[in-house]
């Protein structure tokens, strides 16, 4: 059993989600596993930073969950602010949360377990295994399976979900990963990375509650050219 869990959790103008992202994320099984939680803003502009400044005066007595909140002094993007968490967390294994309820604290058993069996290093959470989730946008499901492919073809994974949010590591691959892209190009370039490194890597169905854009989905096409660049620059160059 692992002493402690840290949960990053990147977050840009989530006003609406944040308060409940981190109550899901404190209440969040194996209830015995100490967890932290590392928040970082990335200059949010719609009321998330203030929310979080009055949290930060408030005294955390929850359960005895860690709070750390981290203010960026620049928008930068959500690899800049992933980054930046890593550099703060203590846990033995590390799981990267997004801050729009688009994927479930409630599975964190199912991600760790291969890890506590001694059976991976890093295992992703895919969306397309068969879990259960909500139809959204059919070209994101087809731009989204075009990069893994072509991300697997560099790599010699065989993934079925590069782009997913659910990452989990144990605290050694963190250690040993000098990450360069601050935006969107962190998914690629985490995946070149583990695969040149030669970690275990497993993947394991997730549920996905997808947003539409009107409910503040962000990424959008430029992300999808900048990560045809990033899987050809760190898989050919890294």
């Amino acid at each position: 059993m692992i002493m402690k869990l840290s949960i990053l959790v990147p977050v840009y103008n989530e006003l609406p989600f944040i308060d409940a992202v981190i109550d899901r994320v404190r209440r969040a099984p194996p209830e015995q596993i100490h967890k932290e939680i590392i928040v970082v803003d990335d200059c949010s502009t719609d009321g998330t930073r203030e929310y979080l400044q009055r949290l930060c005066a408030e005294p955390w007595t929850e359960d005895g969950t860690d709070l750390r909140i981290i203010f960026q002094p620049k928008n930068e993007g959500k690899g800049a602010a992933i980054k930046r968490a890593m550099q703060e967390a203590s846990g033995d294994i590390i799981i990267i949360q997004d801050a729009d309820l688009e994927y479930d604290p409630q599975e964190y058993p199912k991600l760790i377990d291969p890890i506590l069996r001694g059976l991976a290093d890093v295992v992703y959470g895919s969306r397309f295994l068969g879990g259960p989730h909500r139809v959204v946008y059919f070209w994101h499901y087809c731009g989204n399976k075009f990069l893994t492919l072509l991300s697997n073809m560099f790599t010699n994974l065989n993934l079925t979900d590069m782009e997913t949010c659910y990452k989990v590591f144990r605290s050694e691959v963190l250690k040993s990963l000098q990450i360069k892209q601050k935006r969107f190009g962190f998914e690629p370039e985490f995946t070149a990375r583990i695969a040149r490194k030669g970690w275990r890597v497993y993947e394991v169905p997730i549920a996905y509650y997808g947003r539409t854009y009107a409910e503040g989905k962000k990424i959008g096409w430029k992300d999808g050219f900048k990560a045809l660049w990033c899987i050809f620059r760190y898989n050919v160059f890294p």
